[in-house]
């Protein structure tokens, strides 16, 4: 298994949109999170897949506000 950081298709992260506020979306490679700045929510990466259900995402702290 490589130590690269996963990261995300751009083309992938041209079509995927937040499921709450249907905006784009930003990715986190620190964190491996799909960030939602307007709906304050970071959707997790699981083994490569964005995980895009509101459930599974956190809500952002105010210091992560973007």
């Amino acid at each position: 298994m490589s130590n690269e950081t996963p990261s995300v298709d751009p083309k992938l992260l041209e079509i995927l949109v937040c499921p709450a506020t249907k905006g784009p979306l930003e990715y986190d490679a620190v964190a491996n999170e799909l960030i939602s700045p307007k709906a304050r929510l970071a959707y997790p990466i699981r083994e490569g897949i964005p995980i895009m259900l509101q459930d599974e995402a956190r809500p952002l702290s105010d210091d992560e506000r973007r």
